[in-house]
């Protein structure tokens, strides 16, 4: 038998449980109860990462005050977590798509804002997926707000799977010659159409984006240029060949629609497809994303042609309280005349042109180089190209429902840098920006199935 001391404090523990557990509320086989509380999650418990889904709590007491909590852990064992108060409707049911966050990560109605609101719980974390063939595994969780014991177990909870290389895609990794990249098939024969996807200075191999855009129907290559496998490991200078040898090797590949392909190239690798589509073949579209329209940090060669890299001025950097970085208004401007060895010559290019613009983006203002090429472009009688506005979102763009990070450590630079953006508009922009991209390459490569060109 337990002492008696043990069982009265059993028997406090257990009739708070039964008071705030939302499932049964007296232990007698004639008092009220309650279903018991579970996760409905639609389309599926397992979805892609740029899915969105509808969560609903069933079970639960009419009005009862609750708290939502989102936590996954990254490979590097960092936890990201979201948590949001919430008001139970009188059915029972927490629908986030019609239940409004009282407070905590987020507020209003936002259905993914678990995901996007997520903060890592160490300074300055990106949410960053490097094994792109195993999915993120997110533990969501109710709890009663008002439970008496601070580690209470929750209500319920389930793991909610959210992947990125989708059913029949396949990812074959590239040694041709000198070639390091990824590239991803949809499933089926093809042909599809090709988009070649070029990372920032951060360096290395991010298949994320490649991968995901493969999941809509895309021939995708992720190319890495420099701190990857045998590659350089600094961004030193670059040469052109590099990329034509890649790109040539992407157009050759049987499943990628014949007559041009599309670039998307993310800060520094926005201006590397500039400089592809004014001097190589073949490029039919290209997607800039927060980049500039000069060469930027160091020299790209192209046999006996060479575009300097565009320099900044250390002394106007702003150093936060915090330590961070904030580059904003260091870079030298592309125009002047100074620099006219840095500007890409893209009234060159044959290749329609989107220039995607976060406007609270604190690397640089890449609204000012987005217009400064629009001119260069019209000023030679080429198309106007299309701006994509994206108002209080920063520098690091990604995927829908990727939490905003705001600052972060830069290896590239060797600290913290300030990257911009807060989360709800941040949020938002990342859903704009991702569909657009897919529609406006469909429109100038042409969908899947059989070539029309």
């Amino acid at each position: 038998m337990l002492p008696f001391s043990r069982f009265k404090m059993y028997f406090a523990r257990s009739s708070a449980c039964f008071k705030h557990a939302g499932r049964c509320f007296l232990n007698t086989n004639n008092g009220p109860t309650y279903p018991p509380v579970k996760f409905n999650i639609k389309p599926d418990y397992k979805c892609l990462f740029d899915t969105p889904v509808h969560i609903k709590v069933e079970g639960l007491r009419p009005k009862q005050q609750v708290i939502f909590r989102a936590t996954l852990t990254d490979e590097k064992q960092v936890k990201f977590v979201s948590s949001a108060d919430f008001e139970v409707d009188d059915r029972g049911v927490l629908d986030l798509a019609q239940s409004a966050a009282l407070g905590g990560d987020y507020s209003g109605v936002h259905p993914m804002g678990f995901m996007w609101a997520m903060k890592a719980q160490s300074d300055l974390g990106r949410l960053i997926r490097k094994d792109i063939t195993s999915p993120f595994k997110v533990l969501l969780s109710v709890h009663d707000k008002t439970s008496c014991e601070k580690d209470a177990r929750p209500l319920a909870s389930c793991i909610h799977e959210r992947g990125f290389l989708g059913d029949g895609v396949r990812r074959i990794p590239v040694r041709e010659g000198r070639i390091r990249a990824i590239l991803f098939l949809p499933p089926g024969e093809g042909p599809f159409p090709g988009v070649l996807e070029l990372g920032g200075t951060a360096g290395g191999m991010l298949e994320s984006r490649a991968c995901l855009l493969a999941n809509h129907g895309f021939a995708t290559l992720c190319l890495a240029y420099f701190s990857y496998d045998d590659l350089p490991k600094r961004l030193l200078d670059l040469h052109l060949e590099y990329f034509e040898e890649a790109l040539q090797y992407f157009q050759n590949v049987p499943q990628v629609r014949k007559g041009g392909v599309g670039i998307m190239g993310i800060s520094k690798g926005a201006d590397l497809a500039l400089s592809m589509a004014s001097f190589l073949p073949g490029v039919r579209a290209v997607v800039s994303v927060n980049g500039c329209n000069a060469n930027l940090q160091c020299p790209l060669h192209y046999g006996e042609l060479t575009l300097q890299g565009l320099g900044l001025d250390a002394e106007r950097i702003v150093i936060r309280e915090s330590g961070v970085l904030n580059v904003r208004h260091c870079y030298h401007d592309p125009r002047a005349p100074e620099n006219a060895a840095c500007l890409i010559p893209i009234e060159r290019a044959s290749a329609r042109f989107l220039f995607v613009i976060a406007q609270d983006d604190q690397v640089w203002d890449a609204e000012v180089y987005a217009r400064q090429a629009e001119e260069q472009l019209l000023s030679h009688g080429r198309s106007r190209p299309e701006i994509l506005l994206l108002p209080g979102a920063g520098h690091l763009l990604e995927p829908p429902y990727f939490p905003s990070c705001s600052a972060s450590f830069h290896k590239f630079v060797g600290t913290s840098v300030e990257w911009g953006g807060a989360p709800v508009s941040h949020s938002a922009a990342q859903e704009k920006y991702w569909q657009r991209i897919r529609e406006f390459f469909l429109e100038n490569l042409g969908g899947a199935g059989p070539s029309k060109l």
